[in-house]
């Protein structure tokens, strides 16, 4: 269920952003610089699933709809291929229920590439 209280998804989003800190997924700002005014939505979403547990990515779906927190996924993390590949597998199966999440995977990647270097 989404949460529509503004208090307290501003507290939830600063609290996944604590954790972001904590966890040095912003290793290459100066942590004072990092802040919810200066980071988007889908970096939120797209660093919160690379680097936090379980619990604190399932606060993103009280706070993001299904779909936003696919398309951060599918945008953000699904491009890194082999890199993330265990990473990827796990949320295709678990959160967005694919029934074959390495065909799923595949496509999504092939799907990205060929949208990169398509000529207009």
């Amino acid at each position: 269920m989404i949460i529509r209280d503004r208090k307290r998804i501003a507290s939830i989003k600063h609290r996944l952003l604590d954790s972001l800190k904590k966890e040095h997924a912003f290793w290459s700002y100066e942590q004072e610089s990092v802040t919810l005014s200066n980071i988007d939505d889908s970096q939120l979403i797209a660093m919160t699933m690379r680097h936090l547990d379980l619990p604190e990515i399932e606060l993103l779906f009280n706070l993001y709809s299904f779909k936003k927190i696919k398309s951060a996924w599918q945008k953000q993390l699904v491009p890194e291929g082999d890199y993330l590949y265990t990473l990827n597998r796990f949320f295709a199966w678990y959160y967005f229920k694919a029934k074959y999440p390495d065909r799923y995977l595949k496509a999504l990647q092939t799907r990205h590439f060929n949208r990169m270097f398509d000529t207009p």
